[in-house]
């Protein structure tokens, strides 16, 4: 035997000797013959396309929101400001009972805050998606599949609220109803984001190769607004072979964003060559998006065949204006003392598909279906100088997108082992139009063939080992394809409007070991992609151009790890890790780029006397992250405390006590860019993520034992990048 099987084969006896205690699992207690039997469920399943973690069997679950459930998930991690990360990463999306929502993958701390953990089931991150979603251009899935075949009397939800010492402010409901067949249910929520929340100042340092010149830019500023979220679910049991269910929701988002900052250049020796002083705020800022979406389901009489239908629309608005002004000029390379940007983005989106399942029995299965996807994109920027005959100049794009996919799937399952193989096939139809008459219109016609394949081997009891194979494709937003120029003093900013889809292959393995006293995850797996979208940053005298380009090519080692051990009663540690190895490359340029870097997460709980509950987070980035060809982000860290505690019957009350970062006041973000024409670093400290102390309730009433009721499958599009987002 080689000496790697010995030592392998060592690691899993010691681990499976050492298990000896219940951790994520729930206790059973029969009687038999005076003798107490305890049988422990296990509370993490390892399936073929996906991890579960059983909400619902957890006895935390009475006291916790979502967001706090999501810190026990592998894979997930929830850091100190509740920002949540899937596989080491924010490129995921978020479904409810098995279809994207898109609300709650936008704004999803801010609504899983509010919603409690009893409401949910069970929380599966999809690591492998079948041929149904599988070109949809997503790292990974979190699907939140709430509570259903229960009776609700009355109205069961909850309320809850935050303060913390930054003064911003944070409050929710969440509320269910039954009326005969019918279940509805509602969540609205409404943040906070206060002036001393958003405040930061930084430092940029650049220098132009080509005229060996360095600029030095100082900024501060602040985004105080106000974020609303409503998300309405409802579903009708029309007979036990039909379902009807329906959702509406979304958000708006308005921010008075404001700033100053000061540029100076200077030459190869030191000598100042300019400088000015600059100040911006936005009058009019305000961005909202809304979706709406309806599915069928009819169940034949074989268990398991079933057919949906679905529709989906979706609508996003953004409009927003920018005014600059600039004083004490000494030198200035511009005559204007001020500017006006005026922007205004719409996105309209329509999507029908079909699906059917079919069990042969119950070794097999197929899953076929179709989808049709209408989305469109229009933007309208114009920009404006002040104190100078300089011409406006006026930029009007429309972009649209049709898609016809068609897919088929293959399950099996037999004693130990399970597998999934399936195809799909996407064409697309691009088309890009100027209505001002600024250049030709084009379009475009592309064909995509996207197979995915798994395998997965039952160990025994608590071991597994998974094999898996897909492919993705990610499609440029309108922010990408944009070509409005947007011009300041020292940059110039435009899209590219010819840009195509990026297609990336994965293959990856999973170990996974669900013991008595410890959980244990290794998942190594390679990604490649040889067209992907790359930022392109060149300089022109003293003036950085930036926009983008299909020149990348990119090869991705990565090796994921997450352990959750309970050494003593009441104590409970968790950890998350994500090593990563990247290789870039810019076809078009030559660049290389190869940077390796760790995210870490570590979680500590310790139950106290009282009913206190004390935890500790550790977080951050070790090593060197890439943010494009030319930079990449240094190590930053991260930590928080919690004190909590329940109160009444059924500690319906929590009350929880945050300590962020206690002992530092900002959270840095260091960056270097180190190739091309331009060369530098930046330093910008952000309060937000410093010290601040924060005080939650929540408060649970009625007795919440169901949700509305969704079919199992429905729509979801994950597959465009550069779109418009909440976040300007």
């Amino acid at each position: 035997m080689k000496r790697t099987n010995i030592i392998l084969y060592l690691l899993i006896l010691a681990i499976r000797l050492w298990a000896q205690e219940p951790t994520d699992s729930v206790a059973m207690e029969h009687e038999m013959e005076g003798v107490a039997v305890t049988a422990q469920r296990p509370l993490i399943k390892n399936d073929i396309d996906r991890i579960a973690y059983d909400v619902e069997h957890d006895e935390e679950s009475r006291t916790l929101s979502v967001l706090d459930m999501l810190r026990k998930v592998p894979m997930v991690t929830v850091d100190g400001e509740d920002n949540i990360l899937v596989r080491g990463n924010s490129n995921y999306k978020i479904y409810r009972n098995g279809h994207l929502d898109p609300n709650l993958t936008r704004n999803a701390k801010e609504i899983l805050k509010t919603m409690p953990a009893s409401a949910v089931k069970r929380i599966e991150v999809i690591t492998e998606p079948g041929a149904r979603e599988d070109a949809e251009g997503v790292n990974a899935i979190l699907n939140i599949v709430m509570m259903d075949n229960k009776k609700i009397d009355g109205v069961t939800g909850s309320v809850s609220g935050s303060y913390n010492t930054l003064n911003n402010a944070n409050a929710g409901t969440y509320l269910t109803t039954q009326m005969g067949k019918a279940i509805l249910s509602v969540d609205y929520g409404y943040n906070n984001m206060s002036k001393k929340m958003t405040a930061n100042h930084g430092y940029t340092e650049r220098t132009f190769l080509e005229t060996g010149h360095t600029q030095q830019i100082v900024t501060e500023g602040k985004n105080p607004g106000n974020l609303h979220y409503v998300d309405v679910n409802a579903s009708f049991d029309i007979d036990t072979l039909n379902l009807l269910s329906a959702s509406f929701g979304g958000y708006f988002n308005k921010v008075n964003v404001q700033g100053s900052g000061t540029t100076s250049m200077l030459d190869d020796a030191g000598t100042p060559l300019y400088r000015y002083d600059n100040s911006y705020w936005l009058p009019s800022y305000n961005h909202h998006s809304w979706e709406g979406r309806l599915d069928y389901e009819h169940k034949m009489r074989r268990k398991g065949e079933q057919l949906t239908l679905s529709y989906m629309l979706a609508l996003t608005r953004q409009h927003s204006k920018q005014e600059d002004h600039y004083t004490n000029m000494l030198n200035a390379p511009f005559d204007y003392t001020g500017m006006l940007l005026n922007s205004r983005e719409h996105f309209t989106e329509h999507t029908f598909q079909a699906d059917y399942v079919r069990p042969f029995s119950t070794e097999h299965k197929l899953e076929v279906g179709a989808k049709y996807i209408d989305r469109r994109n229009s933007s309208n920027n114009g920009q404006e100088y002040y104190d100078v005959l300089l011409p406006s100049v006026m930029t009007a794009f429309d972009h649209s997108t049709q898609i016809a996919a068609t897919y088929a799937d293959y399950i099996y399952n037999k004693d130990k082992w399970s597998a999934r193989a399936g195809m799909r096939y996407e064409y697309s139809f691009l088309k890009g139009s100027y209505p001002g008459g600024d250049e030709a219109g084009w379009d475009k016609h592309l064909h995509d063939w996207v197979p995915q394949a798994s395998m997965k081997y039952q160990i025994d009891d608590r071991q597994s080992l998974k094999l898996g194979y897909t492919t993705s494709i990610t499609r440029p937003g309108i922010t990408y394809l944009n070509p409005a120029v947007v011009s300041t003093p020292t940059r110039v900013d435009f899209g590219n409007a010819h840009l195509v889809s990026t297609r990336q292959q994965t293959l990856l393995l999973t170990y996974m070991y669900v013991g008595q006293r410890m959980t244990l995850q290794f998942a190594p797996h390679y990604s490649y992609y040889h067209n992907g979208i790359v930022s392109k940053v060149y300089s022109q005298g003293d003036v950085r151009y930036s926009t983008y380009g299909n020149n990348l090519r990119q090869h991705r080692l990565q090796l994921e790890g997450y352990v959750q051990w309970k050494p003593f009663d009441g104590t409970t540690l968790a950890s998350n890790l994500n090593l990563t190895d990247n290789h870039a490359e810019d076809t078009a340029s030559g660049l290389t780029q190869h940077l390796t870097s760790m995210f870490y997460y570590v979680n500590v709980a310790q139950k106290l006397p009282w009913k206190l509950v004390l935890t500790a987070y550790a977080y951050g980035q070790l090593g060197r992250t890439p943010m494009n060809i030319y930079s990449y982000s240094k190590a930053w860290h991260g930590y928080a405390f919690t004190l909590q505690r329940s109160f009444l019957k059924e500690d319906r009350l929590t009350v929880r006590l945050t300590a962020n970062a206690p002992f530092r006041k900002y959270q840095h973000e260091k960056t270097r860019t180190t190739q091309g024409d331009i060369l530098g670093w930046g330093d910008t400290a952000h309060v937000g993520n410093g010290r601040f102390f924060r005080l939650s309730v929540s408060y649970r009433f009625g007795r919440l034992k169901a949700s509305v009721k969704k079919t199992e499958t429905s729509i979801e599009n994950n597959d465009v990048v550069g779109g418009i987002t909440k976040n300007h």
